[in-house]
């Protein structure tokens, strides 16, 4: 941990507003609030960024664990897992928080593993049924399928974490030097019981980049604008953050009337980074001029266009916060999280005399430095007019192996290599190594789907490739990282994909044009090929009837012609069915 717990960028800045003492091994921060009743915190610094694919989850399901033996109860209770912490927090009497934290740390030493394959369960039931959020593949995209891109996939390690994993991490994240504990009240409640095992102070993972080039852009859904930007932690990036959602407010909704929503949020990310976010929506007609909007207004701020008004207007609304009388609580989380990220802790004081600080050109500093890891997603069309790159799409390269063309599409291929799988379209290849593999999951029925750190993702469907054998999968799952490795259960027979037949492409004009001469034809031919038998044998009645034989080369001639009749007519409808 970076951050002592005295000192001037420690707890001793909060002198007069916050105390503090440890309780078994663990740093208590308390204040006391206005209400009758107390909430208390208790953070431990892991979170889904410190997971891998394989085992995205494990924090989480940590979390049901250590709360299953408390039971139903009044108390207002529950947990959460972000990317850097997990929280653990209560609201109630004195002794419902005692008996509360004591019961969340018993339960932390002694995880109920009994439970272990119904909390996966649940897991699984609370993600289907989570919404995934206009942002959701934003992480995705800048870090990839590891540390902080990890908030932007499901949990696949609630299907194949077992017992001693879950307990492992307990033992080693979950432990009194990876934690802080807050509680609104003006003392430290009598007979806490924080014991927990000895471990260290985790730092925050180390960010990846997915992105070879920023700003870039990726295409998203109809009606969502979301930018997302990392920025180092100051009092000039918050303040900017605010006046970015100020300025968007005003330029779409107030002003452009194309959006209803329009924001922006400034979130710590680890000790030194913060993650800034802004959005607006739009109906389907207006998406254009949203985009153009949100561009032209961050483009104002770059280029220094910032009024006094709109930064004074946000220092005002910030400095009212430290107006409010019971300060020292309401501030509780935040100052507990500081500390365990190792973030210098900002007094009252000195925040207000940073806040005064700020100067319209560190708002701009601030904006060209945003801009410059800016990732921007839009709907419709790109916006390379702006200067923005799309993020990559395919891989740079492709592995060497057995290719297995598509059932589908004979111009798609998979390849199966030893250094990994590529899918080869015209577009371009996407390529997942194995020494570069987030995680594979693996059903009896030989599907594979192998995700890269770069997010990349290849799948492998048996029954979709030509040649892909048991054999062919066998080499795959003997060259991937066991640790890799997320068994599924069997699907359903009707869920196993199957080649989908061509479609035919659809009529154009002068082809249905076509059709119906082809059928006009076709009609004539006919109609004269059943006509003539019976004027032939008309005619040869007659003759007969007049006691004159016909002449032999006149009933050959009716029948060549006849037979050509027949034969046009049948031509003529091939061609009519050969245009449809």
């Amino acid at each position: 941990m970076t951050t002592e717990l005295t000192g001037p960028s420690g707890l001793d800045a909060l002198d007069g507003l916050v105390s503090h003492t440890t309780v078994q091994g663990v740093p208590v921060l308390y204040a006391p609030g206005s209400g009758t009743e107390i909430t208390a915190g208790l953070f431990f610094r892991v979170g889904r960024a410190d997971e891998t694919l394989a085992t995205a989850g494990i924090t989480h399901l940590v979390e049901h664990l250590a709360l299953h033996r408390l039971g139903l109860s009044d108390l207002h209770h529950n947990g959460a897992t972000g990317s850097t912490y997990t929280l653990f927090h209560a609201t109630g009497a004195e002794e419902e928080i005692v008996a509360h934290l004591n019961g969340v740390c018993a339960g932390l030493r002694d995880l109920p593993m009994e439970r272990l394959e119904t909390e996966k369960e649940i897991l699984r039931t609370e993600a289907a049924g989570r919404g995934t959020g206009p942002n959701h593949q934003m992480p995705v995209w800048r870090y990839g399928a590891q540390g902080y891109g990890l908030a932007g996939y499901s949990e696949p390690g609630t299907w194949s974490l077992t017992a001693d994993q879950v307990r492992q991490w307990a033992e080693t994240r979950f432990t009194r030097d990876n934690a802080v504990l807050w509680i609104t009240a003006g003392h430290v409640p009598e007979g806490l019981d924080l014991t927990l095992p000895a471990g260290a102070r985790v730092p925050a993972p180390a960010p990846t980049n997915a992105l070879p080039v920023t700003p870039a852009y990726i295409h998203g859904e109809d009606g969502h604008v979301v930018l997302t930007s990392v920025v180092r932690r100051s009092t000039a990036a918050s303040v900017y953050a605010d006046v970015v959602g100020r300025a968007l407010f005003k330029d779409l909704r107030q002003e452009g009337g194309y959006s209803y929503t329009a924001e922006a949020d400034y979130t710590p990310r680890d000790a030194e980074y913060a993650t800034l976010t802004a959005y607006a929506d739009a109906l389907p007609e207006k998406q254009d001029a949203v985009v153009g909007g949100f561009v032209d207004t961050l483009a104002r701020l770059r280029a220094g266009r910032i009024e006094q008004s709109e930064l004074d207007s946000v220092r005002t609304k910030l400095l009212k916060l430290y107006d409010l009388p019971d300060l020292g609580a309401v501030s509780l989380p935040s100052y507990a999280l500081s500390l365990l990220l190792g973030h210098p802790i900002l007094s009252p004081d000195r925040h207000r005399a940073e806040l005064d600080a700020v100067t319209l050109a560190d708002l701009r500093e601030v904006a060209r430095e945003a801009w410059q890891s800016t990732l921007l997603q839009v709907p419709g069309r790109g916006v390379d007019w702006a200067g923005l790159t799309l993020a990559p799409q395919h891989s740079e390269d492709q592995v060497t192996g057995t290719r297995h063309v598509s059932l589908e599409n004979d111009q798609v291929a998979l390849v199966i290599g030893a250094e990994g799988v590529s899918l080869v379209t015209p577009r371009g290849p996407v390529t997942v190594r194995f020494d570069a593999l987030a995680a594979i999951t693996a059903r009896p029925d030989g599907a594979r789907v192998l995700t890269g750190h770069d997010g990349f993702i290849v799948t492998v469907e048996p029954t979709l490739f030509k040649g892909v054998t048991a054999e062919r999968i066998a080499a795959i799952d003997a060259a991937v990282p066991a640790d890799a490795v997320v068994p599924l259960p069997a699907r359903p027979e009707e869920q196993i994909p199957r080649p989908r037949k061509p479609e035919k492409p659809p009529r154009d004009v002068r082809g249905t044009a076509r059709r119906w001469g082809w059928t006009a034809l076709c009609a004539v031919l006919g109609t004269a090929a059943a006509v003539w038998p019976v004027i032939c044998g008309y005619l040869i009645v007659e003759r007969i009837q007049e006691d004159r034989f016909p002449p032999l080369h006149g009933m050959l001639g009716m029948a060549v012609l006849e037979y050509s009749l027949f034969r046009w007519a049948r031509a003529s409808w091939r061609r009519r069915e050969g245009n449809g």
